[in-house]
């Protein structure tokens, strides 16, 4: 059985825009969950003038 499973930051700057040090550590952390049956449906970035999915923005 795979376990679901989602990921939440924020950015107080308030930008929830996310930076390549997000992207990439958010790759790592699926790799690493891939190999232990846990898939990652989403990554939330929030920021005070928003929120940021990345499976909306196209990165997951």
């Amino acid at each position: 059985m795979d376990l679901p499973s989602g990921m939440v930051h924020n950015h107080p700057s308030g930008d929830p825009t996310p930076s390549s040090a997000d992207v990439d550590m958010t790759r790592q952390v699926v790799g690493a969950a891939r190999s232990l049956r846990i898939e990652v449906h989403d990554h939330l970035v929030v920021g005070r003038h928003g929120v940021a999915s990345f499976k909306a923005l196209g990165l997951l």
